[in-house]
């Protein structure tokens, strides 16, 4: 299929090369980290032109982990932020009908969050802000969350100039790290530590209330829903006979809907990094495929083999999906229709 539009897909400026190569130790292959350090910093080179060979008309970019999250001090964040921004911009302005960008924010400050984001969308014209989960300040052990009541500011923002926002994961915080994942520290990144993480945050944001402040709120998240989708039952459930009565006991607020609401109306997932048939057809009957948008996860995975699969497995996924129309919805129209793209590189192309 050409066309194809794809959204989880990072970069680094080259000046972040050596944290690059720290990161890349966390979730790279040792035989494939010097592929990665070139592919992580190619914005117009060779990401294009594998792009091209695969089918993707559209690219939305994103600084790669741990990205502006990681820097614990205010003001270095905000600064390292803007640069970013700047800089992706520059690199993709002459290639628009193949390239965009999600804003990089630092989140210490919800205002100043909000207005960086307004500047990148509307001066920019990025598509949203991507966060690598929680932004790490100097109190090691007080992360920030965003499904706290003063980030709604932030959030009336991204509402307001009707832009999604990309919960991704990072890699454990230094004192979870050592607490959790000291001992096994094998399940750092997709195995396990990625989907207990964002999960948590997706589903602060859900129960506290941020999307019944918000309801016209975008948010996405990756890999298929961090494996939420799978415990959609229990955790409803549990929310709705145990914890919404103790919430009214307590005198607290509740999220006002039931969890499959929010993924129908306010989350969207992508096959990021999870290409797998069988999970799509599940996620797509619990969701509807118009909530699911193709994505590879580059260069953490490879383009060949999430294009791969998407292309070469056509009839199967189309039989996931409901049919070739709901194909195409994933693949490309579902992401036309969020970032209000019109025309780019391969958009109308026919689907064979």
């Amino acid at each position: 299929m050409r066309g194809k539009i794809t959204l989880e897909e990072a970069y680094e400026i080259p000046s972040e090369a050596d944290q690059s190569r720290e990161q890349a130790a966390l979730y790279i292959a040792p035989n494939e980290i010097e592929r990665y350090l070139r592919q992580i910093k190619s914005i117009t080179g060779e990401r294009l032109e594998i792009s091209e060979k695969h089918g993707i008309g559209y690219t939305v970019l994103s600084l790669t982990v741990p990205g502006i999250q990681g820097i614990k001090d205010r003001q270095k964040a905000e600064r390292h932020a803007t640069e970013v921004n700047n800089y992706i911009h520059e690199q993709i302005k002459d290639h628009r009908d193949r390239l965009g960008a999600f804003a990089a924010l630092s989140m210490h400050d919800p205002a100043q969050a909000g207005r960086e984001l307004r500047r990148c969308v509307k001066d920019l014209g990025f598509h949203g802000a991507l966060l690598n989960d929680v932004q790490h300040t100097e109190q090691e052990e007080r992360p920030l969350f965003y499904d706290q009541r003063r980030y709604d500011e932030f959030w009336r923002v991204a509402v307001e100039l009707d832009v999604p926002v990309y919960l991704h994961p990072a890699a454990p915080t230094e004192s979870n790290y050592k607490t959790a994942y000291e001992g096994r520290k094998y399940l750092v990144g997709p195995p396990q530590s990625f989907s207990n993480a964002v999960g948590l945050h997706l589903m602060g944001l859900i129960t506290n209330g941020v999307f019944d402040r918000f309801p016209n709120l975008k948010v996405i998240v990756g890999h298929l829903g961090e494996r939420i989708p799978f415990d959609f039952w229990r955790a409803n459930h549990w929310i709705e006979d145990v914890e919404r009565p103790l919430a009214k006991k307590n005198g607290d607020t509740m999220c006002q809907k039931n969890l499959l609401h929010y993924f129908r109306h306010n989350i969207y997932v992508t096959t990021s990094g999870h290409f797998s048939t069988p999970t799509l057809r599940y996620v797509a009957e619990y969701i509807g495929s118009d909530r699911i948008m193709f994505s590879v996860d580059y260069p953490y995975e490879k383009i060949e083999h999430g294009c791969q699969w998407y292309d070469d497995k056509q009839k199967e996924i189309e039989k996931a999906l409901g049919g070739r129309d709901q194909y195409v919805q994933v693949g490309r129209d579902n992401a036309k229709s969020l970032f209000n793209l019109t025309k780019y590189h391969d958009c109308d192309a026919p689907v064979e």
